[in-house]
């Protein structure tokens, strides 16, 4: 029994020997493809899955000729490209005060005044949110050998805000030009020289046929007066969806015929910022929404299109990307005769707690300055969740909108009081009252109760030829917890704001959905 005990140990003993020398010679040459692979920058920062989804300020070369080598489209993307990301990288060190990245991105040269300012800035506990808008560029001069470019960057839009420690010391805009020079090293353009420059403001010629305006305090659309009278719209099967899977365009038709015969002129609807595809917009949903456009100018109603629905980042990194959305949103449909205004977003002032007031603010001015350049035909305004917010931003929209859900007999005095600091046209944008009487609500409003209250109301403006738009057109079956939680009460009085119930029956209310 000894001697195959002993052949056992001997083979346990030669398997183990082969296993260890394995296993070193496998660390040895791990080790060795460690050292001769270079880092992969852009795997390294996931730099180019963050430049698409985070940093696309818009750029435009308004000059790519050069006397001697012609600049090759392919290396113009990728010089593009990089000196993007350098911008990234610098606005994401300044942001963090840490420098990982700023060697991938810029030259041993160029890169010592950006350490100094991370430096000074973290001794100091200060640090910069900031990102770069718009990029005008113009190419001076590009290398026989492929390896330096020259060129000049003008009217760079920069939104900054400075910050110590957690106290906001500074918010600034400029408009800055620059002159830089990228070397192409180890197959990437690396900033070299980045100097600014005096700037001389170009600005871009854009032909302007408006067709709606605010003259005198009045809206006007094609040359006459006009005074909204309209509701919030949703198909009832797919409320807070109406672009999505159970889109009906027959459905839609047929609701809009319901709208024009009640005696109402203009809809408002919802653009879901994630619905449509953030930074690349679907081009179905941008179908969707023509279609949808198309049968309001049929029936002559006039479309406030409510932007970034549900949106509520407000970073100054996300802020190129949302300005990517609005651009192919907006430009697509800058000519069409239905849309009457666009709604920046809706009911921000929710967000002043929680994003705080001053970033909120300070993305809609530039929101608000980005839909004029890619649309200056129609109007702009912002749907406030209050009164008290009416006073915001007034330089920045053509008219106040606001949302009123509180008790009737209070009205006529709030809006007075918004009307007496405005001097521009003022838009009931949302109001009305749930018929919800029931086992979540015993003594709630009754569908007599909601008639009384639109009688009511519809006299009020009538009196001071208000403009208005009621929520909602129908009682709904479902409505997504995203949208008021789960609980069911809540739930029960969100299902019954509409003049027609879940049956498609008129409810009492109709007869006073506007005053005709």
């Amino acid at each position: 029994m000894i001697a195959p005990n002993r052949n056992i140990y001997r083979i346990l003993l030669v398997l183990s020997f082969l296993a260890l020398n394995g296993g070193i010679l496998y660390g040895i040459s791990q080790v060795f493809l460690f050292l001769n692979t270079g880092a992969d920058r852009t795997s390294m920062l996931n730099l180019t899955k963050k430049s698409q989804q985070v940093y696309l300020p818009k750029i435009i070369w308004k000059d790519t000729l050069n006397p001697g080598r012609t600049m090759e489209s392919q290396t113009l993307s990728e010089i593009q490209q990089d000196y993007l990301d350098a911008w990234y990288v610098k606005n994401v060190a300044y942001k963090a005060n840490d420098s990982f990245g700023i060697n991938d991105f810029y030259t041993q040269n160029a890169r010592k005044n950006l350490y100094k300012t991370i430096d000074d800035n973290s001794s100091k506990k200060v640090h910069i949110e900031g990102t770069t808008i718009k990029h005008n560029t113009h190419l001076d001069f590009y290398s026989a050998d492929g390896q330096l470019v020259v060129f000049t960057d003008k009217n760079v839009k920069e939104y900054q805000r400075i910050y110590k420690e957690d106290s906001l010391l500074l918010e600034k805009e400029t408009l800055t030009a620059y002159k830089v020079m990228m070397l192409l090293e180890d197959g990437f353009w690396k900033i070299r020289h980045m100097v600014k420059e005096a700037n001389l403001l170009e600005q871009d010629s854009i032909e302007s046929n408006k067709k709606t305006v605010v003259i005198n305090g009045k809206i006007m659309v094609k040359e006459e007066p006009f005074y909204i009278k309209g509701i919030n719209y949703y198909p009832q099967k797919s409320p807070w969806d109406m672009f999505g899977d159970n889109f009906d365009i027959d459905v839609i038709a047929e609701d809009f015929e319901i709208i024009k015969a009640a005696g109402l002129n203009t809809i408002r609807i919802f653009v879901q910022y994630e619905d449509f595809g953030k930074a690349k917009v679907s081009l179905d949903k941008l179908t969707k929404l023509r279609s949808v456009l198309d049968l309001a100018e049929q029936e002559n109603l006039q479309v406030v299109a409510t932007l970034f629905d549900f949106y509520g980042d407000y970073s100054i990194l996300d802020w190129t990307l949302t300005h990517r959305h609005v651009e192919q949103i907006v430009s697509e449909f800058k000519n069409h005769s239905a849309i009457l205004a666009w709604d920046i977003k809706n009911e921000p002032n929710l967000d002043f707690e929680s994003r705080g007031k001053g970033l909120v603010l300070s993305w809609l001015k530039e929101m608000s300055n980005q839909i004029r350049d890619f649309d200056p035909n129609h109007l702009i305004t912002i749907g406030w969740s209050d009164p008290e917010s009416a006073k915001l931003l007034l330089d920045e929209i053509d008219f106040v909108s606001f949302h009123y859900y509180r008790d009737l007999e209070d009205f006529v005095d709030v809006y007075d009081t918004v009307l007496s600091k405005i001097d521009k046209p003022i838009v009931l944008q949302e109001f009305g009252l749930s018929s919800n009487k029931g086992l979540w609500n015993p003594f709630g409003p009754s569908e007599e109760d909601q008639a009384s209250y639109y009688k009511d109301f519809q006299k009020i403006m009538t009196e001071r030829t208000m403009h208005y738009m009621s929520w909602t057109l129908y009682d709904f079956t479902e409505v997504p917890s995203s949208v008021v939680g789960k609980l069911p009460w809540r739930k029960h009085k969100q299902k019954h704001f509409g003049f027609i119930d879940k049956d498609g029956k008129q409810k009492k209310a109709f007869e006073f959905i506007t005053d005709k």
